[in-house]
């Protein structure tokens, strides 16, 4: 197996990321391993990643033409920066979708790794928030779909939107955590390109343009998606709350 080497940090914690398991097309549990040649990741969400050095110097050298090997370095190094800036964002977006923390952060930590390789595919100056959503998505589908990896929602699994609004009296807490739970719910039953582009313009702040590139359509699908996601949602909790 290669050497490796780790891509800058940004903050840590004491979180641990941990190899989940997949089934196999044959209905045996596999321990998946997208990439498996990383380590461990700490932080907010993944704050060390650990890519291969080969995958590295492919992307420093190939990021766009550079008159020198320093140029070509510092080029990456600022890609990588840029890169990173958004690594709660996609956690939280990788949560969205895994319903695991744990394989969210494998998730995470394979966007980067693609993201680093494939560096010089990418043309500064563009939306690459919108490119690294874009990776994130395309390997959650790859991977996760593949194998039919639509599994119940795991409480543990859920994102807390509006954590602050829980520490007001007990009776609104309460309420307030049913129509969080009505809301997850009702989420989770929109088709996956709904709950996306929703989860991405509204809860992401995404551009429509940003939703656009991610889910590689026209702006006029990203709108007309995003109303039928909203006229659905509202008839789902409609109907949550009549029973």
């Amino acid at each position: 197996m290669a050497a490796r080497s780790s891509a800058s940090p940004t903050t840590s914690t004491s979180r641990t990321c941990s190899s989940p398991s997949a089934p196999s097309s044959s209905g045996r549990s596999q321990t998946w391993r997208p990439s498996s040649s990383i380590r461990r990741c700490t932080g907010p969400s993944v704050s060390s990643l650990t890519t291969s050095r080969t995958s590295t110097k492919s992307a420093r050298a190939t990021i766009r033409p550079a008159g020198s090997r320093t140029e070509a370095a510092v080029a990456f190094g600022e890609f990588e920066r840029q890169a990173l800036e958004h690594l709660d964002a996609l956690h939280n977006f990788a949560v969205y979708l895994t319903r695991n923390p744990p394989e969210a952060d494998d998730l995470v930590q394979e966007t980067y790794l693609r993201a680093f390789r494939f560096a010089h595919r990418f043309t500064p100056g563009t939306h690459l928030r919108a490119w690294l959503f874009q990776i994130l998505r395309n390997t959650f589908l790859t991977f996760y779909r593949l194998h039919e990896r639509e599994s119940p929602i795991a409480d543990d699994g859920v994102p807390d939107w509006d954590a602050p609004m829980f520490h007001d009296a007990p009776e609104d807490s309460a309420r307030a955590m049913e129509a969080h739970t009505d809301l997850e719910r009702a989420l989770r039953r929109l088709p996956e390109e709904f709950r996306t582009v929703l989860l991405l313009a509204e809860v992401e702040g995404l551009s429509l343009e940003e939703v656009a590139h991610v889910m590689a359509c026209p702006v006029g699908t990203v709108k007309s998606r995003i109303f039928r996601a909203k006229e659905r949602l509202r008839a789902l909790l409609r109907d949550y709350e009549q029973k």
